[in-house]
């Protein structure tokens, strides 16, 4: 998956506005949004297609033999650890709503879960899958060997875990085959090594490589890296000290303001205010730092959505099509890597990106991600609902295929002359990624399956390795106070 590098070069779009200008979303406005949001548990038909479409892309690119899912597909044929995390969610969503039936979903998942049981780990720079329970970020898909010069990756490898666990604690019925998956479940996640990934204690590092060693950055700040450091502490071996979970929290200060009339704990990118969240049921349930703000980390993701909601309104950097129903920015392909004249002013264009809005720096070259939007479902259905119904109906026909939708499109990028990394131009329209990505096709399904009932949530919520992390790490209320049985 992507993620920020710390030591990248920063390039605004366009400045955003002043703080001052930024105007909240309250009174009249909010009470006509919620008032026009779906009844609790129903969506417009459109949903369900595009449900369909997304568990479709899972279940049938993903090799039957070994169960490694693609990064993306139709450009490459390379496994992402954090795809398999995802697809392993997806499974379960599809017995619930009808797609596949439970013994399909459960040899699905066996025979994936066998494969990173089996897989040899090690030291050695090829012919791994893994090193010390840690595995590599990308494997190739045909041997599940390390793939180039990929990384041992712990917020990948712990995407992969959270669908393990999922499956571990959903597949809970007193039968051979479930019993296998709890088992080959707990083998896996066990023998994950988590101390050794804290080069720099208490933090944990970004990742290793044989033939760097480890990477000079480690998790902090808030990101995605909240589910990690749960799991991380929800070990009962080789785990980590709730110290990790303070200094970690400590480094929040500088992301937490006011952004496009939203005070919250800011990243910029939208999928880190989802990934976490796609497992673990953050209402109601606050730490020592959301205690401090009185809010919990669901409203959090709340105020980060209506924030690119109103960025989107705002549209400082005069991209096409932006507004109040065509929003959403997050990691997601893009046209090419060149700068180009926009309106009057260079603007450069990316590749692979990590896109958002934050307080101190704006990623913005007018690709929208439609995962951005739909992911952040639960969130706020009552201005999710109307963006990804409007852009599908006024551009489904570019950016809507087989497997849902495409992973992301500019119809601000009009340049003949700038080759393309990804996708392709389409004439009076602009550019159209035509890959499908795993790590965006699972969040938009498993979010869903949350707003309509939870599953994801429920099912997690009587996880020991969840509960036990959340603990660890000074969560309380909510849920989290009940019985393991009540859950």
């Amino acid at each position: 998956m992507s993620r920020f590098d710390p030591g990248r070069r920063r390039w605004l779009a366009a400045a955003s506005l002043p703080f001052a200008a930024q105007v909240p979303l309250v009174g009249r406005a909010a009470d006509e949004l919620k008032a026009a949001a779906p009844a609790p548990g129903t969506l417009p038909p459109l949903f369900d297609d595009i449900a369909r479409r997304t568990f479709a892309w899972f279940w049938e690119t993903t090799p039957v033999e070994t169960g490694l899912t693609r990064d993306r597909s139709p450009s490459q044929d390379v496994c992402s650890i954090a795809a398999v995390g995802f697809g392993l969610t997806a499974y379960p969503v599809g017995v619930e709503r009808g797609y596949i039936t439970r013994e399909q979903a459960v040899q699905r998942v066996a025979v994936t879960l066998r494969f990173f049981r089996n897989a040899p780990q090690g030291p050695a720079p090829r012919g791994m899958t893994g090193h010390r329970g840690w595995y590599y970020h990308f494997l190739e898909a045909k041997t599940g060997a390390r793939s180039k010069d990929s990384e041992l990756s712990t917020i990948d490898t712990a995407l992969l875990l959270a669908g393990i666990l999922f499956c571990r604690t959903y597949f809970d019925r007193d039968t051979p085959d479930e019993g296998e998956i709890r088992r080959l479940a707990d083998e896996i996640y066990g023998r994950v090594d988590w101390a050794w990934m804290q080069v720099r204690p208490p933090a944990i590092c970004h990742g290793w490589s044989p033939e760097g060693g480890f990477i000079k950055y480690d998790w902090r700040g808030y990101n995605e890296a909240m589910l990690l450091y749960v799991l991380a502490l929800g070990a009962t071996e080789r785990a980590i000290g709730p110290e990790a979970w303070s200094a970690w929290t400590i480094t929040y200060g500088e992301f937490w303001g006011m952004l496009y009339g939203q005070e919250h704990l800011t990243f910029a990118p939208l999928f880190g205010h989802q990934y976490s969240h796609t497992w673990i049921d953050f209402r109601g349930i606050r730490d020592t730092y959301m205690r401090d703000k009185d809010i919990d980390y669901f409203e959090n993701s709340r105020r980060a959505t209506y924030a690119q909601r109103a960025y989107a309104i705002a549209n400082p950097g005069g991209w096409k099509d932006y507004g109040e129903n065509v929003w959403g920015l997050t990691a997601c392909d893009g046209p090419t890597r060149a700068d180009r004249m926009y309106r009057g002013t260079s603007r450069r264009f990316r590749p692979y990106s990590a896109r958002g809005v934050g307080l101190k720096r704006i990623e913005d070259d007018g690709t929208i991600a439609p995962t951005a939007a739909a992911s952040s479902l639960p969130f706020a259905p009552e201005i999710v609902v109307p963006a990804v119904v409007e852009m599908h109906r006024r551009f489904g026909e570019r950016i809507y295929g087989q497997y849902g939708f495409f992973d992301s499109f500019n119809t601000s990028f009009e340049y003949d002359d700038a080759p393309l990394h990804w996708g392709k131009r389409v004439p009076g329209f602009g550019w159209v990624d035509t890959d499908y990505l795993g790590i965006d096709q699972g969040p938009i399904l498993a979010m869903m399956q949350n707003h309509l009932t939870g599953l994801v949530w429920r099912t997690m919520r009587a996880n020991p390795v969840i509960r036990r992390g959340l603990k660890r790490a000074g969560f309380t209320g909510g849920w989290l106070e009940e019985s393991r049985n009540a859950a």
